[in-house]
């Protein structure tokens, strides 16, 4: 007898389950063509075909200058649309799609619009704030928390949680519970390559939703490799925080993009086991957001050998 259908995306966020595998990239640029466009969407797809993922994540990207003063190691470049992209050129995908929307970027009856147009059953969003408290911004995202409860409460809601500044001052739990009031139904973190970090923020969320008496929303963590020093710096410019021990692996490596995935692979594997052991449930999102063969191809295999730990 064939084992039974697993639940779509929307599905496990609605149960309040793990498992999940998702599949994250960024759209082609701003100046694409739809031909460019069109190329980028079939080779996705033709890589997506032999992997069991739960959901395709489409970036929206913004730039973050004003967050880190230092000069950016890969210069900003407008990206499409991640839901004109999906909308033209993905519709041949027939599985769930997890759209980033950096809701500073648009007005309100603009995301409010594209929430009351999205299927609740094929679309979840993210909402992104923004890179600094000075930024202007067209929606801050108390008003985008409110214009979904309006506009569309269906569509399943992610944020983003950042693990590194719960190190720094042990209060990013205490923000994942004032988005979870707000109407947030899972979290998706930024690139982690700190896994007693991660394990510290998972604790005092589990600790502090069993205070509050409430059920842990599902927390995806994202897994990034990194092929070259100049992708390290870029991920060091982001925030993320690379231990020492790592950092000293992957720049004296003769071949760092192997190092990286060893070391996302034992990273996925460490906090799948700590989260099964304190409730948590968990799922991984595999990002592809290189140019490089290479990384596209080891992003792929990446994936395909954490399909087994969830």
């Amino acid at each position: 007898m064939s084992a039974p259908p697993r639940p779509s995306f929307p599905d496990l966020v609605a149960a309040g389950e793990g498992g999940m595998l998702l599949f994250g990239l960024t759209p082609p640029r701003q100046e694409a063509g739809a031909d460019r466009a069109a190329e980028v969407a079939a080779a996705t797809l033709a890589r997506l075909a032999p992997l069991d993922v739960d959901g395709l994540v489409l970036y929206d990207l913004d730039d973050e200058a004003d967050r880190n003063p230092d000069e950016r190691p890969f210069p900003y470049a407008p990206t499409m649309d991640p839901a004109r992209f999906a909308a033209e050129h993905l519709t041949a995908w027939d599985k769930p799609l997890v759209v980033y929307r950096c809701v500073g970027k648009y007005a309100e009856d603009e995301l409010g619009g594209w929430l009351e147009g999205t299927d609740p059953t094929r679309t979840a969003s993210v909402f992104v704030g923004p890179s600094s408290g000075d930024k202007a911004v067209r929606t801050t995202l108390r008003e985008a928390y409110a214009l979904r409860r309006e506009a569309a409460p269906g569509v399943p809601l992610g944020a983003v949680t950042i693990p590194e500044r719960h190190r720094q001052s042990r209060t990013e739990h205490e923000r994942m519970l004032r988005k979870q009031e707000r109407g947030v139904d899972f979290f998706v973190s930024q690139v982690v390559y700190d896994t007693d970090g991660s394990k510290s923020l998972v604790s005092d969320y589990v600790v502090a939703c069993e205070e509050r008496g409430l059920a842990p929303r599902p927390l995806v963590f994202t897994l990034s490799l990194c092929g070259s020093l100049r992708t390290l710096a870029f991920l060091q410019w982001l925030g993320v925080r690379v231990p020492p021990w790592v950092e000293n692996a992957l720049s004296r490596s003769d071949d760092p993009l192997a190092e990286s995935f060893d070391h996302c692979l034992e990273t996925a594997q460490a906090l799948a086991t700590y989260c099964a052991r304190v409730g948590q449930p968990v799922g991984f999102n595999v990002e592809s957001v290189s140019v490089r063969r290479a990384e596209i191809e080891a992003t792929v295999e990446l994936a395909r050998q954490v399909r087994a730990l969830v």
